[in-house]
């Protein structure tokens, strides 16, 4: 057990089941988008850890940049996406890849999702770390999935609570 802030979390997934699902959502990507110089997108603040393993464990060409979008306050989403940094890249007939550290409710994505496709990608794939089905509100289309967890809440590599916990190495999950 951990504690962060005012939360006591019991340990979840380990370093090493978050490694094994990378190296299987890198081998995806690398047959999918080989010879494609695609774009990977990774949503800040979240996703950079998975972001900065998923990118080293690909084996093909590709350009990486972030973007910040936020929507949790506390442990529970705020309602509202807020984007704080902006893309400056240009997406047109790109291949991009969404990298989300957590995909739950659905409402960052989208709201997110438009943006991009209004600037004509080949192609657009959404990459994440951890769906929470039963959390799903707006639905949104996943391609790569690392892991399908319930609707709790959790922290670590990269996920918070209020700020703290994203430097601790494994995914907790809230007590119960």
């Amino acid at each position: 057990m951990i504690q962060v802030l005012d939360k006591t979390f019991e340990p979840y997934i380990s370093r090493d089941e978050i490694q094994t699902q990378i190296d299987r959502l890198a081998e995806e990507l690398t047959q999918d988008f080989a010879g494609k110089n695609p774009l990977f997108v990774a949503v800040l603040n979240g996703s950079f850890m998975f972001a900065s393993d998923l990118f080293k464990a690909i084996k093909f060409n590709a350009e990486i940049c972030f973007i910040k979008l936020a929507s949790y306050k506390g442990t529970k989403s705020s309602g509202q996406v807020v984007s704080a940094i902006g893309l400056d890249i240009s997406l047109k007939d790109r291949h991009v890849i969404v990298i989300e550290d957590i995909v739950d409710t659905g409402r960052t994505l989208t709201h997110f999702l438009p943006e991009l496709e209004n600037q004509q990608p080949a192609s657009l794939k959404m990459c994440v770390l951890l769906h929470k089905p039963d959390a799903m509100v707006f639905p949104v289309q996943l391609d790569y999935i690392g892991f399908t967890i319930p609707n709790r809440f959790v922290v670590g590599y990269g996920l918070d609570y209020d700020g703290y916990g994203r430097n601790i190495p494994d995914i907790y999950q809230l007590a119960e």
